[in-house]
C-alpha cells in the first residue's frame, strides 16, 4: 500500500465518523434560522445595509418564527495626522446591539453587541473624504451584520423547534 493512500482512508474515515456523530452544517437545510427570522432594524442607510446583509445571509421568512432587533451606533475617531496638524485617515468604529426573541410571544431568546471598526482615507476633497465615509459606514454595516450572524448560528442548534 502506498504512503499517499493512508492520508486519503484517514480523511474518509474522520468524514464517515462526523455523519454518526449528526454533525451538519450551519448553512444546510438543517439549520433552525435560514427563512425563520424577520428583521428589526433602524431607518437608515446603515440600518437598510445591515437588514440586506442579514436577509443575505439568513434567508427572508414570509411567516417569521424569530425576531431579530438591531440598533446601530458609530463614531469617528482620527487614526493618522501629519506633522503639520492635517488628518490624513480616519477611523469608524461601530457597535450593533442585537436581540433574538420569539416573533409571537416577544419572549426574549438571547441578546448580544458586536463591535468591529473600519477606516478610510481624508486626503483629497471634500466629496472624496465624504464618499470615502460612506463607503467605510456601508463596510461597517456589513461587517456587523456578518458578527452577529456568526453568533446566532453557533445559537441555531439550541433554539426551540
Amino acid at each position: 500500500m502506498s504512503s499517499d493512500r493512508i492520508p486519503r482512508r484517514a480523511a474518509l474515515l474522520g468524514l464517515t465518523a462526523l455523519c454518526g456523530c449528526g454533525f451538519a452544517p450551519v448553512y444546510g437545510d438543517g439549520n433552525a434560522l435560514r427563512g425563520r427570522i424577520g428583521y428589526e432594524t433602524e431607518a437608515s442607510v446603515a440600518g437598510f445595509v445591515l437588514r440586506g446583509r442579514l436577509e443575505e445571509r439568513l434567508g427572508v421568512a414570509a411567516a417569521p418564527r424569530y425576531l431579530l432587533t438591531v440598533t446601530q451606533t458609530s463614531q469617528r475617531t482620527t487614526a493618522a495626522i501629519t506633522s503639520d496638524g492635517d488628518i490624513t485617515r480616519l477611523n469608524l468604529i461601530g457597535t450593533a446591539n442585537w436581540s433574538l426573541s420569539e416573533a409571537t410571544t416577544g419572549n426574549e431568546i438571547e441578546t448580544g453587541q458586536v463591535e468591529t471598526f473600519t477606516g478610510f482615507a481624508a486626503t483629497g476633497s471634500t466629496s472624496a473624504t465624504q464618499a470615502a465615509e460612506d463607503e467605510a459606514a456601508r463596510r461597517l454595516a456589513v461587517a456587523r451584520a456578518d458578527m452577529i450572524v456568526s453568533r446566532l448560528l453557533i445559537l441555531s442548534p439550541v433554539l426551540p423547534t
